[in-house]
């Protein structure tokens, strides 16, 4: 089952970020990243092509209230979203509490553990705050960064699919899941 998400009012940190709303503010620093060659293809959507183009999706952003901005040095420079997962899919999790996660990081800041970093505070969040017993999320096949980042934060492959993207493409795509009992045996 998919429960409700409200990050309206939540603000997390980590040792080098602040997880946070996005505001309207925050619309450059958006337009700024998201419109970089080869940062939204790794998710599936092609660069924004205007501020007007951001300014739309910030407003989702904000009026669904389910992804946080990733703030650094007073920037927003990515993203994560808590997305509803497909039941009828994975109808072996339909009594269990499940979301799952997608994520984008500006290509300024790869390669320097922000993102796993920011993935494994939203995962504490999920688990001990939210209640949920199951996180999925999922990568193209090609997308070595994001299948890395999914492994240092305990995901394990559980599934592959074909992916239509927003790019008109059908790509090969690895669903993974970490459940609250590997995410806890982990814990130190």
């Amino acid at each position: 089952m998919n429960p409700e998400i409200d990050i309206s009012n939540v603000i997390l940190r980590t040792e080098r970020l602040i997880l946070r709303p996005w505001l309207l503010s925050d619309l450059d620093d958006f337009y700024a990243y998201a419109s970089v060659d080869g940062v939204g293809q790794m998710a599936g959507w092609k660069p924004h092509e205007s501020k007007e183009e951001s300014r739309e999706i910030l407003d989702l952003f904000i009026s669904h209230k389910k992804t946080f901005a990733l703030e650094f040095n007073g920037k927003a420079i990515g993203s994560i979203g808590i997305e509803k997962y497909n039941g009828s899919r994975f109808p072996e999790f339909e009594n269990r509490k499940c979301r799952e996660i997608g994520y984008v990081l500006s290509k300024e800041f790869w390669g320097l553990g922000l993102m796993p970093e920011a993935v494994k505070e939203v995962i504490r969040y999920l688990f001990e705050e939210v209640g949920l017993d199951v996180i999925f999320c999922g990568h193209f096949l090609w997308n070595t960064q994001s299948a890395r980042v999914q492994e240092k934060c305990g995901f394990r492959p559980y599934a592959r699919n074909k992916y239509e993207t927003r790019l008109n493409t059908v790509e090969d795509n690895e669903v993974t899941i970490l459940t609250k009992q590997e995410w806890r045996a982990v814990q130190i």
